[in-house]
C-alpha cells in the first residue's frame, strides 16, 4: 500500500478540525458557565446591596426612636415630682414646718428619679483633688489646704451614666499664701 503524503496531509488536517471543533465546544461550554455564574453573582450582588441598605435603613429608625424615647424613662420619673409640687402649692394653709416637710420629701423623689436614671452629684468636699474632668475651677485662692485641692464647691456638678452633665463650680487652692506656715 502506498500512502499519498498529501493525503497524510488531509487526515492530519480533518484531525486537526475535529480537535478544533472539540475545543470550540468546550470553550462554548466553560463560556456559558462563566456567563451563569457571572449572572449569578450580579444576582447576589443585588441581593447584598439591598441588604445593607434595609440595615442601614432600620439603623437610622432605630437611632431616631432611640432620640425620641430615650427621655421617656426619665420623663415619667420626674412627672410625679411635678405632680407632689403642684400639690405642695395647691395647699394654701401649711405651716412652715409641713411646707419644709413637703419639700423635703420631694427633694427625696427627685434623688430617686435621679437615681433610676444614673443622673449622680459631683459634689467634691473641701480638700478633695480638683479633677478637671468633673470639676471646673471658677478661681484659684491662697488657702491652707494644699495647692490643687478644693477649697469650697460653688455650685454642685452632675454626672448621667459616668459621662459629665455639668461639672461642679469650685474653687481651688494655690497653697498657703506668702508669709502662711502650714
Amino acid at each position: 500500500m502506498e500512502v499519498n503524503p498529501a493525503g497524510e496531509l488531509r487526515d492530519e488536517a480533518d484531525q486537526d478540525l475535529d480537535a478544533a471543533a472539540g475545543a470550540s465546544e468546550d470553550l462554548a461550554s466553560l463560556l456559558k458557565k462563566a456567563q451563569e455564574q457571572v449572572v449569578q453573582y450580579h444576582d447576589q450582588l443585588l441581593r447584598a446591596k439591598a441588604e445593607v441598605e434595609n440595615i442601614r435603613r432600620r439603623a437610622q429608625d432605630d437611632v431616631a426612636k432611640a432620640r425620641k424615647f430615650g427621655t421617656e424613662s426619665f420623663a415619667e420619673s420626674l412627672v410625679p415630682v411635678k405632680d407632689s409640687l403642684e400639690a405642695a402649692l395647691a395647699q394654701s394653709d401649711q405651716s412652715p414646718e409641713a411646707w419644709r416637710s413637703g419639700v423635703e420629701a420631694t427633694l427625696r423623689q427627685l434623688g430617686s428619679a435621679f437615681e433610676r436614671n444614673l443622673l449622680k452629684e459631683v459634689a467634691p468636699a473641701s480638700g478633695d483633688k480638683f479633677d478637671p474632668h468633673v470639676h471646673q475651677a471658677i478661681s484659684s485662692i491662697p488657702a491652707p489646704q494644699p495647692e490643687g485641692t478644693v477649697v469650697q464647691t460653688l455650685q454642685k456638678g452632675y454626672t448621667i451614666a459616668d459621662r459629665v452633665l455639668r461639672p461642679a463650680l469650685v474653687t481651688v487652692s494655690a497653697g498657703p499664701a506668702q508669709g502662711q506656715g502650714v
